[in-house]
């Protein structure tokens, strides 16, 4: 992928559980449009393409009168997939992202690596079982579908605990400004693949 080559991808997967699509532009200006008929994830959604400015639209229907996780799983496997994809072969791109973001009295740190390796290393202890009708195990899941589809290494550390909805959201604008700061290109290597091994 060259440098002025428009970094968008769209992905489509549907199975006997979901139907999801993901549209996305690494090189957007925060744009959002998310319905995935889960209001928690449509909000954490809406923090990636604010923090990360990536213009983001994620269409997603499922199996909700189960419960929420095979889409909320789902769309982190296809919104993996489309980072991915976007991405290409990832010439040019600092390729390492890391951020600490507070929300009131929570504190989070991610760093991420979009190394070709998937590997997560999650660290959030929430305190509540859920925040609003949203389950707070399904935040590991979405991370690990996200992680496995982007190959991407993940590490999430919770450094101040607090309110549950506060550890889960710094968590999500952490990860959306470390992969911003991961995506964008060093133009003095524009071309070049960014591992010594050259290849990811």
């Amino acid at each position: 992928m060259s440098y002025d080559t428009p970094r968008i991808a769209k992905v489509h997967r549907k199975t006997g559980e979901t139907d999801v699509t993901v549209a996305l532009n690494l090189d957007g200006t925060g744009k959002g449009n998310i319905n995935t008929g889960i209001p928690f994830l449509d909000h954490m959604l809406h923090q990636i393409c604010s923090h990360g400015l990536i213009d983001l639209d994620v269409q997603a229907t499922g199996d909700l009168h189960i419960d929420d996780h095979h889409t909320n799983e789902d769309v982190g496997i296809v919104l993996g997939q489309a980072l991915g994809q976007a991405l290409g072969d990832r010439k040019g791109i600092n390729r390492f992202g890391h951020f600490v973001a507070p929300l009131d009295e929570a504190l989070v740190q991610v760093a991420l690596d979009f190394s070709g390796r998937p590997y997560l290393v999650y660290g959030l202890v929430i305190p509540n079982q859920r925040v609003g009708t949203y389950d707070t195990e399904l935040v590991r899941e979405f991370f690990q579908a996200v992680v496995n589809h982007a190959q991407m290494t993940l590490h999430i550390r919770l450094l101040e605990s607090g309110n549950s909805h506060h550890i889960i959201e710094a968590g999500f604008k952490a990860f959306a400004r470390a992969i911003k700061m991961a995506v964008e290109v060093d133009p003095r290597r524009a071309t070049v693949i960014p591992s010594s091994k050259g290849v990811l």
